[in-house]
């Protein structure tokens, strides 16, 4: 797997590009000297922790023939503070399904994939945060 960055303006703005050609813009904050005009790598990280979770939970689902819903999905984290590397101590992966999913599927779903399938919380895990899911179904 290889990840390509390159610098698109004379400040932080970077694009990351994928060997599929998709992208993802990076920037720093205004207060950190960049325009804010994209994720910033924190962000990225825990937008990658929900990403991850996301797909083991549609994939867990579809297993079970479960396949028309709406879903939204918060990541939200809390960070260390204080130190060189401010790292992740907490991160919670919360899901809203709306449709005809039985609220113990998606229970089964979301604790499967937060404590033994996703890759990105592991390495979370690894780091020592903490993660935590929850789910609604609406």
């Amino acid at each position: 797997m290889i990840v390509t960055l390159h610098r698109i303006n004379n400040n932080y703005k970077l694009e990351a590009k994928n060997d599929t050609d998709s992208t993802i813009i990076y920037d720093n904050t205004k207060s950190g000297g960049g325009d804010d005009e994209g994720f910033r790598p924190m962000q990225s990280l825990l937008a990658a922790a929900g990403a991850c979770s996301t797909m083991d939970v549609v994939s867990i689902l579809k297993k079970q023939r479960i396949e028309e819903y709406d879903l939204t999905v918060t990541v939200e984290g809390e960070r260390d503070s204080g130190k060189d590397a401010n790292l992740w101590k907490t991160v919670h992966i919360h899901f809203a399904l709306k449709g005809d999913v039985p609220i113990e599927k998606a229970q089964r779903a979301v604790e499967l994939s937060v404590t033994k399938y996703c890759s990105v919380s592991k390495t979370l895990e690894a780091a020592g945060a903490v993660v935590t899911g929850s789910v609604e179904v609406i």
